[in-house]
């Protein structure tokens, strides 16, 4: 890895963390969270995905948990920034994972799942019906998007953003604005759940979470939506 990649990977770290920290939790107990999360939708709609996208892959932080906790056999995390590709790539031990520039990756219809977190607040907002044409273009039909952002109703998620360099110029949108770009795409919607309610010293109280998953309550949101098959 370079000596400027080192840089990048450390100051990028270092804003997070400030970031987070008021949540008591690391990027790892996020990361983890939203991955374990979309496994159990998964699940429940027996959806067995082996193929992956990470759209907007920075640093790489997903791709063990799309392995292990999803079981995906492939991962191509796609991104626009050379130095968190070179992260991404040399932080990764998986055979089976791959990290490319956006315009190096051809979307063919070939894969089971997209995953993005926290990156559509960085796209203007002229660009992102773009955005979503690339992942649509990248899935099989049946596929599924499962499309993370922070929730901009959430006094701690703007906070949060606000305490971290790289967010503070963000446009936040809301998840009815997320299921509007989406459904303009052609995917369908098949749910939104708001997670991350209770900071570590609340902690005792996330066994809720799930239960109140549909109020717009949590620090971040998951809209899952599907390409439509070809027969409907």
């Amino acid at each position: 890895m370079s000596e400027t990649s080192h840089e990048y990977e450390a100051e990028y770290n270092t804003a997070l963390a400030r970031g987070l920290s008021i949540s008591g939790e690391d990027k790892t107990y996020f990361a983890k969270g939203r991955i374990e999360w979309l496994a159990r939708c998964l699940n429940r709609l027996r959806v067995a995905p082996l193929t992956a996208m990470d759209f907007g892959c920075g640093l790489g932080s997903a791709t063990p948990f799309l392995l292990d906790l999803i079981k995906i056999k492939s991962v191509i995390g796609v991104d626009v920034l050379p130095a968190s590709l070179e992260v991404a790539t040399q932080a990764s031990d998986a055979k089976d994972a791959q990290f490319l520039l956006v315009d190096e990756y051809e979307p063919a219809g070939q894969l089971d799942l997209a995953f993005s977190n926290g990156v559509f607040h960085h796209i203007l907002p002229a660009n992102r019906g773009e955005a979503v044409n690339y992942v649509y273009r990248s899935l099989k039909p049946g596929g599924i998007f499962a499309l993370w952002e922070n929730n901009p109703w959430n006094p701690g998620a703007r906070h949060v953003m606000n305490r971290i360099t790289f967010d503070r110029d963000a446009i936040m949108l809301s998840a009815c604005e997320t299921r509007r770009w989406l459904v303009a795409g052609g995917f369908e919607i098949l749910q939104t759940n708001f997670l991350f309610i209770f900071p570590r010293k609340l902690s005792w109280l996330r066994g809720i979470e799930p239960l109140v998953s549909r109020m717009p309550f949590g620090a971040q949101y998951q809209v899952l939506s599907r390409k439509p098959y070809l027969n409907g």
